[in-house]
């Protein structure tokens, strides 16, 4: 298999039916949505503009918070942490790109927790791959594909918004 280009639109189109379905069904009202950098905060700014969130677009950079900063290390391209609104008892739609083994969103609650006490937190992502190191779980998906080792999601943007799976 080479590389393929998924319909990045029909998969935002998704989350954001899923999205109205589950906040409907948790009778959450006013969120407010957090992208994770980089690519998750395209995604996000794509689902915030079609959902009409009031409060501005929150983003979040998790890379000091993951358990294996000292083994990844810094990314190249690292920008702050921006939430521009009191999460202290607000729900809290959070978006990533591509969920993997977890760390990720580990670190990123956390670091949300510096900032208060959210009375909850909807993970919302474009992708799920298996690979789960820890038991987090998104509760609302796009696409669950696991291609394999040998693949990468790559999610390039933010206008256009692309999404492509890359043999590596």
């Amino acid at each position: 298999m080479d590389n393929k280009n998924y319909n990045i639109n029909a998969l935002i189109e998704q989350l954001e039916q899923q999205t109205r379905d589950w906040m409907q069904a948790k009778h959450i009202s006013n969120p407010v949505m957090v992208g994770l950098h980089t690519a998750g905060v395209w995604v996000a700014q794509a689902l915030h503009q079609r959902l009409a969130i009031s409060e501005a677009l929150g983003e979040l950079s998790a890379t000091f918070y993951r358990d294996d900063f000292n083994q990844v290390g810094l990314h190249r391209q690292q920008k702050p942490s921006h939430l521009p609104f009191e999460i202290e008892g607000r729900h809290v739609l959070l978006v990533d790109d591509v969920v993997y083994t977890g760390r990720t969103l580990r670190g990123a609650m956390n670091e949300l927790f510096d900032f208060g006490r959210p009375a909850s937190i909807t993970v919302i992502a474009l992708i799920a791959r298996e690979g789960r190191e820890l038991p987090i779980e998104p509760q609302i998906i796009a696409l669950r594909e696991e291609p394999g080792s040998g693949f990468r999601y790559q999610v390039s943007g933010p206008y256009p918004l692309n999404l492509q799976l890359v043999k590596i």
